[in-house]
Order: C-alpha cells, then sequence, then structure tokens
C-alpha cells in the first residue's frame, strides 16, 4: 500500500515508534498466518458484537421469564450497553501497557463466563450481572483493531481493519435473526449455551491463531481513573436511556445526567495530572483524534437509528396503517442484508483510504448514510424498501466505520493505539446511546390509538428518518474539518529503526 502523499523519513519513523525488538513484523506474519490471524480476530469482534442483540428477540417475555417487572427486565440490555461502553477504553489501556494477545484472551474469557452466568439464571439479578460481564467482552473490538497493524503485512492491513470494524453491524444485524431462530427452535437459555461454546472457540482462536507480540509498554493502571470514568458514564448514559420512561424533567433523570456530567468532569481533571492516565487527554485533544471522536458520535447516532426505528416499522400490526406486520424472525431476516453488507463494503473501505486517504474515506461513508436515511422517507410500504434501504445505509456504515480507527491510528502514538481506539470505540457507543434515546422520544411525537395502546404514526417514523439523516450529514461536515495528519512525537527513550519507518511509511494515508 502506499499513501496519497509522500511522508517524511521523521513522519514515517514517528509512526512506528518502537525498535524492531519490541514491535512485530508484519512480515513475520505474512501469507497463510496473517490471514488466519485476521480470520480469529474478525471472528472474535463478530460474536462480541452479537451479545449487543442476543437478548432482543425474548425481550417481550423477559418479565415473565425472569419474575420481575417490565422495567426491571429492561436492565438486562442496559447493563450490556453500559459495562461495553466502559470496557472499551479501558481494554485498550490494558492491552498498550500488558500486551494486546493477552487482554483479547481475557476478554474472550470474561465473553464465556459471562455467557455462563446468564445459560444458568433464571432471575433478574444474575441475569444482570452475566449479561454485564458479556458487555465487558466488547472490548476485544478495540483492542483486537489496533492489533491488526502490529499482526499484518501492510498490504493487508487497511482491509483487515475494515473487516474487524464491519463486525461492529454484522454481529449485530445477524443476532436478530440467529437469536430469534434459537429462541423458537429451542428454550430460550439456549440462547446463552450458543454464546458460550462459541466463546470457546473464540478463546481457542485466540491462543492458537493470534501471535502474542511484544508490544507491552509497561505503566500501570490508572484505578481511579476507571472507576471515575466507569461511574460518570454509567450515570450520565443511565440518564439518557432512561430517560423516556423516568420522564426527562424528573429529579432522577436531571440528577443522573447532570451528576454523570460533574463526574466526568473531575475525572478529565485527574486525567491531566495523574502521570500515567487512563486516557492521555492532551493527545486526544489533538485536532484530528477530536474531530474523528465528534464524528463518531454523529454517525454512532446515524447507525442506531435506523436500528431502532426500522425494525419497529416492520412489526408493527397492519391495522395501523402504518405497520408492516412481520414477525420477530422475519423482521431479523429482513435486516440482515444490511448487516452483512458491511462485511461485503470492507474492501471498498480498504480500496477508498488506500486511494483517497482514511478521511475523505469516512465522508464518504457518512454522505451513503444519510442518503440511505432520505431514501428510506420514500421507501417505507413494504418489507423490501426497508431493506433496500437499511442496505444503503449499513453500506455507508461499513464504508466509514473502518477509516475511524485508521485516522486515529494515524495521529497518536502507537504506544497509544489501544487506548485511542477503545476511547473512538466509546464515542461511538455514546452516539448509539444518544440516539436509540432521541428515537424513542421522537417515535412518540405523533401517535395513533390502536387497541387502547398509543402507537407511532407514519409522521413519527419520518421525523426519526429524518433526524439519522442529519446526524449523518453534520457527520460529513465535521470529518472534513479533520485536519491532515502531521508527524507524531517519538516516546522518550524509544529508538527508531530505518526498518520501522519504512514499515511506516506503508500505512494508509490519513488526511
Amino acid at each position: 500500500m502506499s499513501p496519497n502523499e509522500p511522508s517524511t523519513a521523521a513522519e514515517g519513523a514517528a509512526g512506528k515508534q518502537l525498535d524492531t525488538e519490541s514491535t512485530p513484523h508484519a512480515e513475520s506474519s505474512s501469507g497463510s498466518g496473517a490471514i488466519a490471524t485476521v480470520v480469529a480476530l474478525c471472528l472474535g469482534g463478530l460474536v462480541a458484537a452479537l451479545m449487543q442483540t442476543l437478548i432482543i428477540p425474548i425481550q417481550p417475555e423477559l418479565p415473565e421469564l425472569l419474575g420481575t417487572s417490565r422495567s426491571n427486565a429492561s436492565w438486562v440490555i442496559t447493563a450490556t450497553l453500559l459495562a461495553a461502553a466502559v470496557a472499551m477504553p479501558i481494554a485498550g489501556r490494558l492491552g498498550d501497557m500488558f500486551g494486546k494477545q493477552r487482554v483479547l484472551v481475557g476478554s474472550s474469557i470474561l465473553l464465556l463466563v459471562g455467557s455462563l452466568v446468564c445459560a444458568l439464571s433464571s432471575s433478574l439479578i444474575p441475569m444482570v450481572t452475566g449479561r454485564a460481564i458479556q458487555g465487558l467482552a466488547m472490548g476485544f473490538i478495540p483492542v483486537g483493531i489496533s492489533l491488526m497493524r502490529e499482526v499484518t503485512p501492510p498490504k493487508i492491513t487497511t482491509m483487515a481493519i475494515a473487516a474487524m470494524s464491519a463486525t461492529l453491524g454484522v454481529g449485530g444485524a445477524i443476532g436478530l435473526p440467529l437469536s430469534a431462530w434459537i429462541a423458537q427452535t429451542w428454550n430460550w437459555h439456549g440462547l446463552f449455551w450458543t454464546a458460550a461454546a462459541l466463546s470457546l472457540v473464540i478463546i481457542a482462536a485466540v491462543v492458537f491463531l493470534v501471535p502474542h507480540v511484544a508490544d507491552a509498554t509497561g505503566g500501570r493502571l490508572d484505578v481511579v481513573g476507571a472507576i471515575g470514568l466507569a461511574i460518570g458514564l454509567c450515570a450520565a448514559l443511565i440518564g439518557v436511556s432512561k430517560g423516556n420512561d423516568w420522564g426527562w424533567g424528573s429529579g432522577t433523570t436531571i440528577g443522573m445526567i447532570v451528576g454523570g456530567v460533574v463526574v466526568l468532569l473531575l475525572w478529565g481533571l485527574h486525567q491531566l495530572k495523574t502521570p500515567e492516565p487512563l486516557v492521555d487527554l492532551r493527545t486526544t485533544a489533538r485536532p484530528a483524534v477530536l474531530l474523528t471522536n465528534i464524528a463518531a458520535v454523529a454517525i454512532g447516532f446515524g447507525m442506531m437509528a435506523q436500528s431502532v426505528v426500522i425494525p419497529m416499522l416492520l412489526e408493527m400490526p397492519e391495522s395501523t396503517g402504518v405497520g408492516l406486520g412481520q414477525t420477530m424472525l422475519a423482521a431479523g431476516l429482513w435486516m440482515a442484508p444490511g448487516g452483512l453488507m458491511m462485511l461485503v463494503f470492507a474492501p471498498v473501505s480498504s480500496t477508498l483510504m488506500n486511494k483517497i486517504g482514511a478521511k475523505l474515506t469516512l465522508a464518504i461513508g457518512a454522505t451513503v448514510l444519510g442518503v440511505g436515511y432520505l431514501i428510506a422517507l420514500f421507501l417505507m410500504n413494504s418489507p423490501w424498501q426497508l431493506m433496500l434501504a437499511s442496505i444503503i445505509m449499513a453500506s455507508g456504515v461499513g464504508i466509514g466505520y473502518a477509516a475511524m480507527p485508521t485516522l486515529i491510528m494515524g495521529a497518536v502514538p502507537i504506544t497509544e493505539a489501544g487506548s485511542a481506539v477503545g476511547l473512538n470505540g466509546l464515542m461511538r457507543s455514546v452516539g448509539t446511546t444518544v440516539s436509540s434515546a432521541v428515537m424513542a422520544v421522537l417515535l412518540t411525537t405523533a401517535t395513533i390509538e390502536l387497541g387502547g395502546q398509543s402507537l407511532p404514526s407514519m409522521t413519527s417514523f419520518r421525523l426519526c428518518f429524518l433526524v439519522g439523516a442529519i446526524a449523518a450529514f453534520v457527520g460529513v461536515a465535521i470529518t472534513l474539518m479533520i485536519p491532515k495528519r502531521g508527524p507524531q512525537p517519538i516516546p522518550e527513550g524509544v529508538v527508531i529503526t530505518d526498518e520501522a519507518a519504512a514499515d511506516d511509511a506503508a500505512a494508509p494515508a490519513t488526511r
């Protein structure tokens, strides 16, 4: 791969930043070994992402299955999302400190433990606990993405990153029909026994196929920072995700959101003062990193909006004059091609990054996502029309999602790649959480009455699609403001070799 613009020797050397003894050589993982590594990492990311939608097919039955209220049962899903948001930056930092392959094994083990706890549970608290542990396994994805550059030869690095990034959407998309089929065919506990079996496969794949390279930088984990991040994030995101149920003007909602923001501000001050922070805020304040993360919020918002709105539109009764009367399984099958399209477009994203750079690739992806929403405004009358709109949206996500970690890794020292990509994953999670809450509000703006229930009208659905398009185009505008990559600082005491510099010169352009 060759960049769009020639790099100076200093820029190329600064990108690698580790000597030949501490940096793995891409060539050592060439050929079939590199392909096996990529497959193992992508499979792990796919399974971790699948956990996000695993429980959705049985969500209506959860109160009865767990002997609890509907409000309490919703924590089975919320716990996973919160744990995933917290886990991504922490797992990234641990990967930088102790080695990424070790953290991938740990994430896979967490997935196994969480799945077993859920499989053996029939009450609320153990189920929520197991689902939270499953959510912690989402740290696998940012760590796996940041490892790709170290264990693949330059000619397939962008393709590998694109494929791994696509697993975020593919896992969620195939999770809906797969989970519905398992739940209808066997017992609902079969969902988690299946997840446990897949976890064992992932553990074996990571141990035997992913090379353990000497990429650990050492240091200590900022425990205070990790706790502060967890408290602040959870409080703010719980307030946002539960605002529609509790009431946006209620003291509980406002207290959670404001309290979470205050804790995060204090956390930020702590990060600036501590010598070994969980997240280097000075690095993340660089325009290239900051704007990419802000764009991630907007694009994450756009991706989640269709995941909330289209299934509801498919499953609403035809008697409403709006819904299409599909079963959960059928709705999942109509949505699945969109998720698979993300994987199909991974090579397109890779090609675009090599030819025009990651910045313009991200802008193109966000544009396609926005166009998909505009098309959905006029294609709402049959399942195949919604499937077509979903495919266009997912194609945009598939193109853009791979570009974000590439931009991040091109703008930070390689010693901070894991934590930086983890933070980018967190920003996407913030976007998806906010999107879910906003869509819930928009769907109540204009309703129709059926059987004593208030259901969204066509106007509400159109408003959701319009807001999704606006979010995507805001992402385009932010992306176009990202400055091109400049020379990266070299950590004190690190020796740069000519080989490392040459390897970095072959990295994809990030302008």
